[in-house]
């Protein structure tokens, strides 16, 4: 309990008094606000005040030297109204740039605790000082209550990558606040019809979306996504609606929006950028870091340059021990003050580099994000690898704790979908939890997070109609963005009229998405995939604020057969959770998965192998009921004879789903279409779905 503290001294007319040195940012206290500072080379510190909106502060507040305990700078300043003012710091220090140390007194510095930063509320608007960011104090007094939910295992996620504003800003979304936070609420009820039953936003801190500066052939192009953040603590405004603005209560309208998904069973991950910021080299702007304390927050090489694994300039220095402080102190507040759930690290592998650069055996950040009690229900998901060729998916640091994004999941599925040959191996270990990848011994079957599609690359529809990127509005000459897509067009590179050629691709799109659902692991899809949005074969769409990275929400109803076959998959795979995790043992014994081809038990693959069946058995446990579902693809363009393993005496398979028959006919499980002979011809390119029934 905070003591009720007197002032002890004036500054410049000002109320002050030592403040609370283990409080960072600016927090309100009775009588007024503490502000709290951190550095450990800088040789002054002075607090400057701002009328809202004003270029120039109209009080700069000096620390005084014993308010300086360690290399901590705190001060309480009463008679502070929390609406009427902004602040930043001056900090002064030695200046010697291959030591790494560039302080600069005449530098604003956005305080790197802050839980809003000003204006940056209208999306798209320059600042009229580029890069000269202040900050706001804000009432963090939500009432969550006794506000709790469930956990949902990792592996039963179903997870739905979305960008905040592409998700609901274009028209056809037929929300009032397009593209915020109130939008994605508005659509709650869309998301639980889907049924999905988490969603990963992409990055929503504080980033400046005019910071690319660049116009293309007369569009104006933005950073878009948001992977260069300005603020881990504070939430995007510009996401936020009008109503969302008001009462210095920044957050409160992402905090509705988590309640009311947690409330409907939908839980919370965040894309959080821990590798770098939008600070750049030395050649970009100057703002916070690096002004603090440029040598300890971010990786230098000898001479004082940036280290750049993460290929956006700069790499922050994760695993010091005050940026790994820093980093925990982030994730818990988000955790407590929004509830959220889990966490998706984007080039999580820079997370594990020491001071170096060099990879670390095992790196005191990851280790001590994994056995964090604050953290210690909360989902930590990894994009092992990064921008410097480190890449570490089956052997990412992860004490049982870290998931990962599985990218050969992804490489391997969408190769053997395609047709490729010599896949069929990898293909059927993808679908049954790459254990080649995550022993269970040492790692549990949720180590890995499943994904054919996601922002980075091709939508999904894009990857059957596109075989090269088309990425030339982003102004690079085609350049950006990966040549690797191991996607095909089904023969017309693009938009086509041709009725063989959009249903192919509908029935490509099918097969993915019934493989995802069909394998063990977490399973994560880009939003818009339902309905087969495209990119129009942009693969790198991080800068286009237009329909090319917003979703067209006409095409659910044009594609409203993918779309109910989406819905269809995901109800399937919560149904029967043999799918997603290792049951009890059947009563007739057949083990928890095994791999097929065209004939029953026989997957010695050749490279010419295209057809690959798994099963999956086990029993629930209320009621005790054995679950047997078998899985095939048959990615070859021909037809294939397939025979379905035996099943214990009085068991027939029942089809359920074959994307080899006629749209309306795909989904089939109530048409009792029973396998007597276990004997199916599987037509060319196409996946089949059946389980086991009881005879009678």
């Amino acid at each position: 309990m905070l003591r009720d503290l007197k002032p002890t001294d004036i500054i410049c007319g000002y109320d002050v008094r030592p403040g609370h040195y283990d409080m960072e940012g600016a927090t309100p206290v009775r009588g007024g606000v503490n502000f709290t500072i951190t550095s450990a080379y800088a040789t002054s510190c002075t607090l400057l005040l701002f009328a809202p909106g004003a270029r120039t502060p109209y009080v700069r507040l000096p620390f005084p030297e014993s308010y300086r305990v360690g290399n901590t700078y705190s001060m309480i300043v009463y008679g502070l109204e929390v609406d009427k003012f902004e602040y930043a710091y001056s900090i002064d220090g030695p200046n010697d740039p291959r030591k790494g140390l560039i302080f600069d007194k005449t530098k604003y510095i956005l305080d790197p605790y802050a839980k809003a930063v000003t204006g940056q509320s209208a999306w798209g608007k320059s600042q009229p000082d580029q890069c000269v960011y202040k900050a706001r104090v804000v009432f963090n007094d939500y009432d969550w209550g006794n506000f709790k939910t469930k956990p949902i295992p990792l592996e039963e996620l179903i997870i739905y990558e979305l960008h905040v504003r592409g998700f609901t800003q274009d028209e056809s979304s037929g929300v009032e606040n397009r593209g915020t936070f109130a939008g994605i609420r508005e659509k709650i009820p869309y998301l639980k019809e889907l049924g999905v039953n988490a969603v990963e936003l992409m990055p929503i801190f504080e980033f400046d979306e005019m910071g690319a500066h660049r116009t293309f052939e007369g569009e104006q192009l933005y950073d878009y996504w948001g992977y260069n953040t300005v603020c881990f603590f504070a939430p995007n405004t510009s996401y936020e609606s009008p109503r969302g603005h008001k009462h210095h209560r920044e957050g409160t309208e992402l905090k509705e929006l988590i309640r009311d998904l947690k409330t409907n069973g939908i839980e919370v991950i965040l894309d959080v950028v821990f590798n770098h910021t939008a600070e750049g080299n030395e050649l970009g702007p100057f703002f916070s870091f690096k002004g603090i304390d440029n040598n300890i927050y971010y990786m230098l090489t000898p001479d004082g340059k940036y280290y750049n694994f993460s290929g956006c300039g700069n790499v922050l220095n994760c695993n010091h021990p005050i940026v790994r402080n820093f980093i925990k102190a982030c994730l818990r507040y988000w955790v407590t003050e929004y509830k959220i759930d889990g966490f998706r690290f984007d080039l999580a592998s820079i997370l594990g580099r020491n001071e170096d650069g060099t990879p670390m055996d095992q790196p005191p950040l990851l280790k001590s994000l994994a056995f964090d009690p604050i953290l210690g229900n909360t989902k930590l998901i990894a994009e092992a690898w990064d921008a410097g060729g480190l890449y570490q998916v089956g052997s990412f640091p992860s004490w049982n704790r870290w998931a990962e994004w599985n990218g050969k999941y992804r490489d391997d599925m969408r190769r053997f979908l395609k047709g490729d040959g010599d896949l069929a191996w990898a293909a059927t270990h993808r679908l049954t939890g790459s254990k080649d990848l995550y022993d269970p011994s040492h790692r549990p079957n949720c180590a890995s997070v499943n994904f054919i599609t996601c922002h980075d690359g091709f939508t999904l529809w894009d990857l059957y109609s596109y075989s090269t990127k088309h990425n030339y509005k982003n102004g690079w000459n085609n350049t950006d963005g990966a040549d690797d897509n191991n996607s095909w067009n089904c023969g017309c590179e693009g938009d086509t009229e041709d009725p063989e050629i959009n249903a192919l691709r509908k029935k490509l799109v099918k097969n993915a998405f019934a493989s995802l659902m069909c394998s063990r692991g977490a399973a994560l899809f880009l939003a818009g995939d339902e309905f087969c949005n495209t990119q129009f074969g942009n693969n790198n769409a991080y800068c286009q604020d237009n329909i090319t990275s917003w979703l067209d929400w006409t095409r659910k109803e044009k594609y409203s057969d993918v779309f109910e076959f989406f819905k269809y998959m995901i109800d399937f795979r919560k149904r029967f959770k043999v799918v997603t995790k290792s049951r009890r043992e059947c009563t007739c014994t057949l083990p928890p998965d095994s791999l097929h081809s065209t004939k029953p038990w026989q997957a010695d693959y050749d490279q010419n192998s295209r057809m690959v069946g798994v099963m999956y058995a086990g029993a629930s446990m209320i009621p005790l009921v054995d679950e047997i579902v078998y899985f095939g693809i048959n990615a070859h363009w021909e037809i294939a004879d397939v025979e379905l393993p035996g099943l214990p005496s009085g068991y027939v398979w029942k089809l359920y789903v074959d994307t080899g028959r006629e749209p309306e006919h795909v989904i089939c499980e109530h048409e009792n279409v029973t396998l007597f002979d276990r004997h199916i011809k599987m037509q060319g390119r196409s996946v089949i779905v059946a389980v086991a029934h009881r005879v009678g």
